[in-house]
């Protein structure tokens, strides 16, 4: 029986209506229910092609029902004396009976043209989930004419109530049973429905032959909710045809916890969400509910904040903006089932470093960021949601950091020569191969990063790219110069390799051509230029501003390519570090801020840094480098900044009441 009732659930799983195109059963309140059975050819139509389904259904009919429902064996054990013999009803009817299913009355009559009566169907019902040998399951229910229900359908009642089969109807004195009241062919088709979902549940489990292909037990279009326990989600027996259904138990009792559509947890009270693993190894982020307006993407494993869910969307922040996901690129992992987070800490020798936590691989990995700030503790660990403010675990203390080079404009040039960067990587690809991993063995002769840097600098003096940034990027894109994208294609920045296929990418006819192509193709077009297609600040930065926004799925790209350019620096002398006087847009109205040729509101306009949602703290307005100030004759003073445009624009002015100073 349970191949059978597995199968049932499947054909209800992938079913489409095809034949509810029938005038009486569109816009039905049990529309999908009557539809079901009707294109199982359980539920028929009539001579005219009608399917009545507000007409009472009598005795033999709820008994054909169920047998061809159940495609119950053919029997002749029972007989009624006023069935005509070998009609397809009679038939039917007497499957039924063999099955234990019904039986007839006293006088040897079963009387099929009697409209049934709601606890009479309970009955039948009850009968049939004891032929399916379901355990039984029990509810102190009480309608508000409990009294009404004959005593030999009390308990079948009960069952039927405790599995959301029978829900009642509500009225505003209380929910009411009805039981002497006749049943409809709508009913009918409500309460099989209902059975069959719960019968997948309860089935019993039997040894599976070894080799045989396994078939999904759970309908996913059937809600339930669940309680946690033992580390183990716990779900009640009830089980829902709707959301809004489950979702009226889910808020009704403090010791659910969660709602489920099959297996999947679709809504909690508390827990952590991640980026699921899908098609594509990402999760899309969206500024709208409606899935139009694409703003990010995160990486399959990766941690967002939950904030909350509905149906088919989730809601989550990142960096204190909201942004929404389709359930099926999101899990969601209560509190007590999580089983790892990200965190930061500050490591003996002052360093932040930052833990990151993959929930498909249950793994962890790390990376150093810079320098931790003064105001937090060697030692201590702290989680944060967007990398800039700090929460110390097991504390109340706080802190706000922007970690110097993930703010950093990349229009701002690096101190360092074409010769020291050359250094930089020769030691760092002996550093790879000291490590002992298989594929560094070689890095210190073939690594494609080799002899890059004189040409590093010469782009930086044409594009007005910072060199350390674009060694950075490289060494994080390429693993070092020795991915495969790198030495067979020479492409060092992950051009073109996507999540979903990280085996396409670019090819180049050398690495310098690598760099033209990041550059020309994303940096300077798209990117770090104020009118580019991504223009969210040029800056490495988060999942809010800046290039990690749209150029790399790993919420924290922008933190790892910061990382690289501090480990750069600090073994070069830490020339670079803290030498610039980072600010950020801090204006959030309903228009954008202009950069201006001249500290004059009437001067002619550079730029603009297009309308913005800075989030929730107002930490991720867009970052500017500050190079000077003057009082205009407006009588405001003005910052000259670095400009984010291409050459040969070199500074703009924005006035100072638009821009806080962020390492100041």
């Amino acid at each position: 029986m349970k191949k059978l009732f597995t199968l049932m659930l499947l054909t209800l799983l992938l079913w489409t209506p095809i034949v509810a195109e029938a005038s009486d059963v569109k816009g039905h309140q049990m529309e999908t229910e009557l539809n079901y059975w009707i294109d199982k050819g359980v539920i028929r139509a009539d001579a005219k092609g009608n399917y009545n389904p507000n007409k009472s259904v009598t005795r033999g009919e709820f008994a054909s029902y169920i047998a061809r429902a159940l495609e119950l064996p053919t029997s002749t054990k029972h007989k009624f004396k006023d069935l005509k013999a070998n009609t397809t009803l009679t038939i039917e009817i007497q499957n039924a009976a063999g099955a234990g299913i019904l039986s007839g009355y006293p006088d040897g009559t079963f009387r099929p043209n009697e409209k049934i009566t709601r606890q009479h169907m309970a009955g039948m019902m009850y009968k049939a989930m004891r032929y399916m040998k379901l355990p039984e399951q029990h509810s102190n229910f009480k309608f508000k004419d409990t009294n009404k229900i004959s005593a030999n359908f009390v308990n079948p009642v009960a069952v039927a109530h405790s599995l959301n089969i029978i829900r009642g109807d509500h009225r505003k004195d209380g929910v009411y049973f009805k039981p002497q009241d006749h049943a409809t062919v709508a009913h009918a088709s409500a309460f099989l429905f209902r059975m069959v979902a719960a019968a997948d549940k309860l089935k019993p489990s039997e040894p599976t032959t070894p080799g045989t292909p396994s078939i999904p037990d759970v309908d996913p279009e059937v809600y339930k909710v669940s309680s946690i326990s033992g580390g183990q989600l716990k779900s009640t027996t009830a089980l829902y045809k709707t959301y809004e259904d489950a979702l009226a138990a889910y808020n009704a009792s403090s010791s659910i916890k969660v709602i489920q559509k099959g297996d999947k947890v679709i809504k909690m009270k508390a827990g952590k969400a991640f980026a699921s693993n899908n098609a594509t190894n990402t999760t899309s982020l969206y500024k709208d509910s409606s899935f139009k307006t694409l703003a990010t993407s995160i990486q399959a494993g990766r941690e967002i904040s939950y904030v909350g869910s509905s149906a088919d969307r989730v809601i989550v922040e990142l960096g204190g903006l909201t942004f929404y996901a389709k359930q099926n690129e999101v899990d969601l992992v209560p509190t007590e089932l999580v089983t790892g987070s990200d965190y930061y800490e500050v490591g003996r020798d002052g360093v932040l470093y930052h833990y990151t936590y993959n929930n498909i691989s249950k793994s962890y990995a790390n990376y150093s960021i810079a320098s931790a700030a003064s105001s937090m503790r060697i030692g201590a660990k702290y989680t944060s949601l967007d990398g800039v403010h700090f929460k110390e675990v097991g504390s109340s203390k706080t802190a706000t950091y922007y970690p110097y080079f993930q703010f950093q404009s990349i229009r701002y040039p690096s101190t360092y020569t074409g010769a020291e960067l050359d250094e930089y990587i020769n030691k760092i690809l002996v550093d790879r191969q000291k490590t002992g991993i298989a594929r560094y063995q070689n890095a210190p002769t073939q690594s494609k990063l080799i002899g890059l840097g004189e040409y590093l600098k010469a782009v930086e003096e044409t594009h007005r790219v910072n060199a350390l940034f674009i060694l950075a990027t490289a060494i994080h894109e390429s693993d070092y110069g020795i991915s495969t994208n790198a030495q067979t294609k020479n492409n060092i920045f992950g051009i073109k390799v996507f999540d979903s296929d990280p085996d396409k990418g670019e090819v180049y006819a050398s690495p310098e051509k690598s760099v033209d192509a990041f550059i020309r193709e994303y940096m300077n077009k798209n990117y770090a230029n104020p009118l580019g297609g991504y223009a969210n600040g040029a800056a490495p930065g988060n999942k809010v501003v800046g290039f990690n926004v749209r150029y790399a799925s790993d919420p924290n790209w922008g933190s790892k390519i910061a990382g690289h350019m501090w480990r750069i620096d600090t073994f070069l002398g830490k020339k670079d570090y803290q030498q610039a006087d980072l600010g950020r847009i801090i204006y959030d109205g309903p228009v954008g801020v202009n950069v201006r040729t001249s500290p004059d509101a009437t001067s002619p306009k550079l730029f603009s840094y297009q309308q913005k949602d800075p989030g929730l703290n107002a930490a991720f307005g867009y970052p500017v480098v500050i190079v000077d100030e003057t009082t205009g004759a407006d009588g405001y003073k003005w910052y000259k900044v670095l400009s984010d445009m291409n050459p040969p624009a070199d500074y703009g002015w924005i006035r100072s009441d638009l821009v806080e100073r962020i390492n100041y």
